[in-house]
């Protein structure tokens, strides 16, 4: 019969087995309908559970695979197993052997690269994406090129003169020495020939200002020739001008200038009287002031000019002097001109200048009064177009009428002007035409008329050989220069002899010259030149024809 000891542990263990089963049997399990809905949890034992999770399909498992293999009653968390099962030995890990190399057996360390910095960029658009996260900003307008190269720019003349910087100003100062043959100097018909040799110094200025200018050109020479001839034909000669602009606003600006002018009368001129030792010089000097004004396209000036000219007393080949008071006079004039801006580089203008002569004398030396007053109307154009053509060009009509009623009023059509073509980038021509109103010292010869036309091609066949090829012609008219009387010969104005029946006419000069020369730039500050010219006078008066032939070389010196 089995004691009351036995019986008692039988009953302790029936009460403590069942409530172990049901603390770890019973699990909480999450699954899906046949709908998609989440069921609610439910409690079973292990069996129910097993059962129900093998009917479920294998998709509504949410987690590793569920075991249901009953742990041992005693299962806890303090160590304790009731399973009463052998436990199995961990495995003894290896342990990796401990490192045994030297410093020598280990291989030179190389140093990582460094990382290299970003290329930078000036673009607006990459700056704002670095300095803002988040979406690039949308391109807006047409693609922008990447700038082009900006290409070096040639010198138009590399052997031009640099000049001289001197404070505000750029100096171009330059002589030239020449020397040659002349085979009639004193341009007279068979006259005889000599050598012949120029010194001609120059400057050029040019203001280096942001506002305003001031520009001024001077030219000398003195040639003597050898032998000499009497008269002699030793002469100097001066040419220079000045001008100045004042901007005092952006449409207003007011234009000064000056000029003199310093030579003799060709030694074939009329106006020369006979038995002369030397060529009297004569200085002719004066100045302008006035000011222009534009309105939008529409540009209108206005200036007055003084001028005075003076003769030096002529010497006589009998030692004598003789006095020339009665060439001296003075001249006023004033100009107006309207432009207009047609497109930029098309100027035309219209011009109008009156002027009066003033002689120091009332009458001359043969009593005549040479007094005048004149009027001279113009039209043309200035053009600068793309450095094609450059300069101005003008035509129009000129009256003098004198005080003396003996003397004819002087009348004609004149034309003015200086252009510069540029076919191609090797050739350059120039044409220049001229029309002035000389006075006259001969009896009953109102005045000269002088038109002079030129043309003048440039070729450059290396940048620093230049030829030169240019031409002239002049037309001078003495107005009644020329006083025939019946069918005989008339000495007129002791200009020579005019066959011819009828009133009296005037004398016509014609002028022709052609030449051609050759220009060697060695460098900027040294040129070696050559020229050819001929020239040659037909005049409707006997006697007083002739040709010339000249040859010339020179060297320039230019800084």
């Amino acid at each position: 019969m089995p004691s009351l000891r036995s019986i008692l542990l039988l009953a302790i263990a029936a009460a403590c087995g069942t409530p172990a089963h049901a603390q770890v049997g019973a699990k909480i399990i999450t699954v899906q309908d046949t709908t998609g809905a989440l069921a609610p949890p439910t409690e079973s034992d292990s069996k129910t559970a097993a059962k129900k999770f093998q009917a479920l399909p294998q998709r509504a498992q949410i987690g590793p695979p569920t075991s249901f293999q009953l742990p041992a009653s005693g299962a806890g968390d303090t160590g304790f197993d009731s399973s009463n099962t052998k436990k199995r030995k961990n495995k003894t890990k290896t342990k990796p052997a401990p490192l045994t190399a030297t410093a020598k057996d280990l291989p030179a360390a190389q140093p990582l690269p460094l990382p290299l910095p970003s290329p930078k960029t000036d673009d607006a658009a990459s700056k704002a994406l670095a300095q803002a996260p988040g979406t690039p900003p949308v391109a807006f307008g047409p693609i922008t090129p990447p700038p082009k190269k900006r290409k070096r720019q040639e010198e138009a003349d590399p052997y031009a003169a640099l000049g001289v910087h001197a404070g505000s100003f750029y100096l171009y100062p330059a002589i030239e020495l020449s020397a040659g043959h002349d085979s009639n100097p004193g341009r007279t018909p068979g006259g005889p020939s000599a050598g012949v040799y120029t010194v001609a110094p120059e400057l050029r200025a040019q203001s280096d200002w942001s506002r305003h200018e001031f520009k001024a050109d001077l030219r000398g020479s003195y040639s003597w020739y050898s032998p000499d001839t009497t008269p002699s034909l030793n002469r100097p000669y001066f040419n220079g001008k000045a001008d100045g602009r004042v901007d005092v606003t952006r449409d207003t600006q007011i234009d000064l200038g000056a000029r003199a002018l310093v030579s003799t009368d060709n030694p074939n001129s009329p106006n020369l009287e006979a038995g002369l030792s030397r060529l009297p010089v004569f200085t002719t000097f004066g100045g302008k002031a006035g000011g222009t004004h534009r309105f939008n396209r529409l540009e209108v000036s206005a200036y007055g000019d003084a001028e005075r000219t003076v003769y030096q007393e002529s010497r006589l080949t009998n030692g004598a002097t003789a006095s020339n008071e009665d060439r001296n006079y003075n001249q006023y004039a004033g100009t107006v001109r309207g432009a207009y801006d047609v497109y930029p580089g098309f100027k035309p203008f219209i011009e109008a200048t009156a002027d009066t002569r003033k002689h120091d004398l009332a009458a001359d030396f043969s009593g005549y009064r040479r007094n005048s007053d004149g009027l001279t109307a113009k039209v043309g154009s200035t053009f600068d177009l793309s450095r094609l053509l450059t300069g101005e060009v003008a035509i129009g009509y000129t009256q003098r009428k004198y005080e003396d009623p003996r003397l004819s009023d002087l009348k004609g059509l004149i034309g003015n002007g200086s252009l510069i073509w540029t076919p191609t980038a090797l050739t350059t021509v120039k044409f220049t035409a001229s029309s002035t109103v000389g006075e006259s010292s001969v009896p009953g010869v109102s005045g000269v008329f002088y038109r002079d036309l030129g043309v003048q091609v440039d070729h450059a066949f290396r940048r620093w050989l230049i030829g030169t090829v240019k031409a002239g012609f002049g037309y001078d008219v003495y107005k009644n220069g020329a006083v025939p009387s019946g069918a005989a010969l008339v000495t007129a104005c002791d200009c020579g002899t005019v066959v011819a029946t009828g009133p009296a006419r005037d004398r016509v000069d014609q002028r022709f010259s052609i030449g051609a020369g050759l220009t060697y730039k060695l460098t900027r500050q040294a040129q070696v030149k050559g020229e050819v010219r001929h020239e040659w006078l037909r005049s409707n008066v006997t006697g007083v024809d002739y040709t010339a032939n000249i040859f010339l070389v020179g060297l320039r010196l230019q800084l």
